[in-house]
């Protein structure tokens, strides 16, 4: 077993509080309920301060004394600390008072939240002596192992469905990661995975490693929260997936509440996911106690498209804990919402974020999120690795001959056909009205 860190316990049930060694495991052997990381706050209060953080290297290991490793960060040392961006103009398209984006579409090294997660899964595999890594996942995670297990020489195997968008699939395949396409969907691979792990004996993050892969998503929410000036948000709408980052966003306001690092203050945490895979949002929308799984997810948000998700239960009901709620955008408005943060805030998205400013727009529109809110929106992948999602939205380019006479008489055509539009608009709007 590897090194004890001082201010981690061990693991801990979350459904019967059952402790456990901090080794690797995953799973309570007595009501078979999930296992997080216990700390002891106690001494993290005497050594953790503003100040203290405020000193170290702007990185997410900046709150060391919260995440899961018993030495030095050996893996990501980099991740992390990635913008917090104000966005009036999004804030006046969504119609509230304020708007913020924790922009993670520029995270190191692969340009998704996920290498926040990876960062503290396999610096924790190599604690434990780990030299083959892997994982099941929808893209952005199998960017983030490959590239992480590259750079701390680790092999990695990464397991996916075989439809993945393009981007994603060479966006692991060129860190040398052993790429598998699985036909089916994340469910399957997850599970497959599942029995690699156990046949083999390899740290599949997701998996035998996950109490520590989680929670190094409680990095995004520390770093809202400092960026804020050490303030909680009144609002946070997130992409889910398993359902683990609200849950790990929720849980980081906590500690700093905790730890005294923040003032009390419960911010609501909103949920969002596509019309095609939404098993958590229908549980909140029917007010369920249990999860209806999607065994055919059918959206392109293919990042999201989790059928049946680990986290679930407890994504819903830090929802309802904090007076939050969930919506499911068509992907119709997922490629909307992909077009508006990207014309007001300059930030281009993949298809989960445009799913986030969707949901943003109609939990608004519904009266379910105040519109006199300071809301952020957790955009947490790079639109350059979903391409396919917006391609078809613009027509192709013009070309013209290197001529003054011709630019202008383009920019003639431009303007009659943007008057020829605005005339239908308002036919259309006239109509309506009537």
């Amino acid at each position: 077993m590897a090194e004890q860190n001082v201010y981690f316990k061990g693991l801990k049930c979350r459904e019967c509080a059952k402790s456990f060694p901090a080794d690797v495991l995953y799973v309570c052997d007595e009501c078979f309920g999930p296992l997080e990381v216990d700390y002891d706050y106690d001494a993290i209060g005497k050594v953790l301060s503003r100040n203290t953080i405020e000193s170290r290297q702007p990185n997410m290991w900046r709150y060391r004394e919260l995440l899961p490793i018993a030495g030095s960060v050996t893996v990501g040392e980099h991740v992390g600390y990635t913008p917090l961006v104000k966005a009036d103009r999004l804030a006046e398209a969504l119609g509230v008072r304020e708007v913020w984006v924790k922009n993670d579409t520029v995270n190191y090294p692969t340009l998704s939240f996920k290498d926040r997660v990876v960062s503290v899964a396999l610096s924790r595999a190599r604690e434990f002596g780990f030299t083959t890594v892997g994982c099941a996942s929808t893209g952005n995670l199998a960017n983030s192992v490959a590239a992480n297990a590259a750079s701390a020489g680790l092999k990695a195997y990464v397991l996916i469905p075989s439809d993945l968008e393009i981007g994603k699939v060479l966006g692991s395949f060129v860190f040398g990661a052993t790429v598998v396409g699985i036909n089916g969907t994340y469910d399957n691979v997850n599970r497959l995975v599942s029995e690699v792990a156990g046949q083999h004996g390899w740290a599949m993050v997701n998996v035998n490693m996950r109490p520590y892969y989680a929670e190094g998503s409680k990095t995004m929410g520390f770093e809202i929260a400092e960026q804020l000036g050490w303030q909680l948000p009144d609002a946070v709408v997130s992409p889910m997936a398993g359902g683990s980052l609200i849950c790990k966003i929720d849980k980081a306001f906590k500690e700093l509440v905790k730890l005294g690092l923040v003032e009390e203050k419960t911010s609501a945490i909103y949920g969002a996911q596509a019309k095609g895979c939404n098993p958590i949002i229908d549980m909140v929308k029917s007010e369920s106690d249990w999860i209806k799984p999607v065994r055919t997810p059918d959206t392109i948000v293919k990042s999201l498209a989790i059928g049946d998700p680990a986290d679930g239960i407890y994504a819903a009901a830090t929802m309802r804990n904090t007076g939050g709620w969930g919506e499911d955008p068509t992907d119709e408005e997922t490629v909307a919402g992909i077009r508006l943060l990207a014309e007001t805030t300059g930030i281009f998205a993949e298809t989960a974020g445009g799913v986030t400013v969707a949901a943003t727009k109609r939990l608004v529109n519904s009266g379910k999120l105040d519109a006199d809110s300071s809301v952020v929106l957790c955009i947490t992948g790079n639109g350059l690795k979903t391409k396919e999602a917006i391609a078809g939205e613009f027509r192709e380019i013009s070309h013209i001959e290197p001529t003054l006479d011709e630019f202008n008489a383009y920019l003639d055509e431009l303007k009659n056909q943007e008057e020829v539009a605005l005339h239908v608009s308002h036919s259309t709007n006239s109509h309506a009205t009537a």
